[in-house]
């Protein structure tokens, strides 16, 4: 097997920055397949960067430690000693702060960043409230991100700001020049050289693309890129205005409401329930 050169290995997964944001396990898994690939021909993009397949991501799937769609709540942290640790609870009737402080633990940093991005490009209320909320779901589910994070918040907040969410996902995908957005290169690693968006996704692009409220879901996907940033210190102060003005609170309290997505909240708020 050909000796692994560290400094190529960091740059096929994005660089340094994008390495910092990974799991252990996710580098581990990472790690364990540049090695058992470095004998074979990789495939290699035309500026000459190599990337692995749709077919030896794959591959890896038995080998990894879970799902790549299970919600991060409900395994243990980097800073676990895996061990899931026990979760406070939640007040009688549980706000949206309440669930930032201490069940949106994995995706708080990033969705923050993107709302104070927002708020800096000058968004309106609706785009930053949707630049806070979209990723927040990945406490719970990673796979279709967009349509169960679109769901669990429907109830709450605007037809737009739903909208903004559900079709994030899928505009990640596609390039816009005009707003700014390329498509990233870090998909490559975490998708494939060689994936195709499948029909639901192109179906959803599509239809997002040519409704009146694109505009708003492909700021956010502008604004979801570029908020990566592990040193970044925010806070969900300069939102309770917004989050005020623009997120109805069920006076019983998130998941007890009796809301079509009561039980998403419920499970949230206690995921160690067995059924």
């Amino acid at each position: 097997m050909q000796p692994l050169d560290r400094r190529d290995f960091i740059a096929s997964l994005g660089g340094a920055a994008a390495v910092a944001l990974m799991s252990h396990e996710a580098r581990a898994a990472a790690l364990e397949h540049a090695l058992m690939s470095a004998a074979s021909a990789p495939v290699a993009t035309a500026d000459g960067k190599k990337y692995p397949t749709v077919a030896e991501l794959e591959a890896q799937v038995p080998d990894l430690p879970r799902r790549r769609g299970t919600g991060s709540i409900l395994f243990a942290g980097d800073n676990d000693n895996g061990k899931l640790p026990l979760l406070p609870k939640l007040p009688a009737r549980p706000t949206l702060p309440d669930f930032f402080a201490s069940r949106f633990n994995a995706p708080r940093n990033h969705c923050l960043q993107s709302a104070t991005l927002a708020l800096k490009k000058g968004a309106d209320q609706e785009v930053v409230l949707a630049a806070l909320l979209h990723d927040t779901v990945l406490s719970l589910i990673r796979s279709d991100h967009g349509w169960w994070s679109a769901q669990m918040y429907e109830p709450y907040v605007s037809a737009r700001t739903t909208f903004a969410i559900r079709y994030h996902q899928a505009l990640r995908f596609y390039p816009d020049e005009k707003a700014g957005y390329e498509y990233p290169e870090i998909y490559y690693n975490f998708f494939g050289v060689d994936y195709v968006p499948p029909p639901h996704v192109e179906a959803a692009y599509q239809y997002a693309r040519r409704h009146k409220w694109y505009g708003a879901a492909r700021e956010l996907t502008v604004c979801d890129l570029y908020a990566f940033d592990k040193d970044a210190r925010v806070s969900i102060e300069p939102f309770l205005d917004i989050i005020g003005r623009h997120f109805r609170t069920p006076r019983e309290g998130l998941g007890n409401d009796n809301s079509p997505v009561a039980h998403m909240w419920r499970t949230l708020a206690n995921p160690d329930a067995p059924l």
